[in-house]
């Protein structure tokens, strides 16, 4: 393991008994890094896509395939965990055979289940295969963390995470309002339509603009064993596990939201789905700015564990101020109010989120795809947990919600305080 260090990317390794030109093509791989960046943010964006752009028709799936609300989120939650448990697989992989045939092999799955959510008759058959889908699209969130930590460290690697979140930003900026649009021509089936196009456009970028990363002489050889031992020896780094746990919980707050607002928004507050969509792509700007802010202002002067610090406050003083309105505490909240706290979280995201994968994966190097996969597994497992407590009151109410948030925003706190311990370091 690495101590979390500061600096510019590092210098990589000459790969032990591995093709001696791989060093020149890692060089190459920064020299054309817009390329790479957009290679990745697209990877990036694909759950965000899958997820949002999914939001505004989650009413119409209610009525369309006659079952509750309850049910139907059910397919937010299947997705959700099938990229937990796929991350947990295709990380290691990706660390024993190289990055490019596990990320190609989960991207041709994805495109394939997709297009049969498209054609689903049942909400049984909507879930198992947003399960499926999830499980695929899992390949490019963790290859591509594995790809940073591969290229990068130190504080360039918290930059670059930053700009991912720029282009990986965007997806839920215009989700839903591609969705909200997709629906005025169609049904919610065509949504998947278009998920279907965007995964096979993605799948031919990557294979034709993304090299491999991960030289021969740096692939981990062992099987089942070997790899559970690296996992292991992760788990067992008391702050590696305090990053992974302080970003899982943060990203539980944030789907307590994406997975309720739909309702909240548009059945408690009646507003239409392309209102609805406008304000979800508001409060995504504001994590793109803030994340930007992260990457181009504050990396290099003021410790990442100190914006992280900053990013989880917010986060918790947002949430207590939404469930203080959901109850009625200040009366009966407008939209408005409610539309702003929800800003205030997600926009401190864009600190919580960059900063808990660097110093995370700067806690190893080795391992990268396996580490990679131990945090995308906490944070959408956790996600999946959230999804379906926050409708356990019915749809007529917002405490649920807000209540998921709280809890979760103060679980992070507690992780980061208790186990990274960064007054220490």
């Amino acid at each position: 393991m690495t101590d979390p260090g500061r600096g510019t990317a590092a210098p990589q390794r000459a790969p032990e008994g591995g093709s001696g030109g791989h060093g020149d093509r890692i060089a190459a791989a920064r020299r054309t890094g817009l390329l790479v960046t957009l290679v990745l943010g697209g990877l990036t964006a694909l759950p965000p896509l899958s997820m949002d752009m999914y939001l505004p028709a989650l009413p119409e799936v209610t009525d369309a395939l006659h079952r509750p609300a309850a049910t139907v989120q059910l397919t937010l939650t299947a997705c959700l965990l099938g990229m937990a448990l796929g991350q947990l697989v295709v990380g290691p992989m990706s660390d024993k055979w190289g990055r490019r045939r596990p990320l190609l092999t989960g991207m041709v799955i994805y495109v394939l289940a997709t297009a049969v959510c498209a054609l689903a008759p049942t909400a049984e058959l909507l879930i198992g295969f947003r399960l499926v889908q999830g499980l695929a699209g899992a390949a490019g969130i963790v290859i591509a963390r594995a790809v940073v930590r591969d290229l990068y460290d130190g504080d360039a690697m918290a930059r670059f995470f930053s700009t991912l979140m720029l282009i990986s930003g965007v997806a839920p900026v215009v989700a839903p309002l591609i969705g909200g649009q997709v629906l005025r021509l169609t049904d919610w089936r065509g949504v998947f339509v278009v998920l279907t196009a965007v995964g096979l456009l993605l799948t031919v970028v990557v294979w034709r603009g993304l090299g491999e990363t991960l030289p021969p002489g740096r692939r981990q050889a062992g099987g089942l064993r070997e790899t559970l031992r690296a996992m292991g020896g992760l788990l067992g780094d008391r702050v590696f596990a305090g990053y992974m746990l302080s970003g899982g919980f943060a990203f539980a707050a944030l789907f307590a939201y994406i997975s309720a607002s739909p309702f909240v928004i548009q059945d408690i507050y009646g507003a239409s789905p392309q209102t609805f969509s406008l304000l979800f792509g508001v409060n995504s700007v504001g994590l793109v700015i803030v994340g930007q802010i992260n990457g181009k202002v504050l990396v290099g002067r003021v410790s990442l564990d100190k914006a992280l610090a900053v990013g989880l406050a917010v986060v918790t003083l947002a949430s207590v101020a939404l469930l203080l309105m959901a109850s009625g505490v200040f009366g009966k909240a407008g939209l408005v109010p409610v539309a702003a706290g929800l800003f205030v979280l997600m926009s401190a995201m864009g600190l919580a989120m960059p900063n808990t994968n660097a110093q995370a994966l700067m806690r190893s190097r080795d391992a990268a795809g396996s580490a990679s996969a131990l945090l995308g597994t906490s944070t959408f497992a956790l996600g999946a947990v959230a999804s379906p407590l926050v409708g356990i009151a019915g749809e007529g109410t917002a405490v649920p919600m807000a209540t998921v948030q709280v809890v979760c925003a103060v679980a992070a706190v507690v992780s980061f305080l208790a186990l990274c311990r960064p007054w220490r370091r």
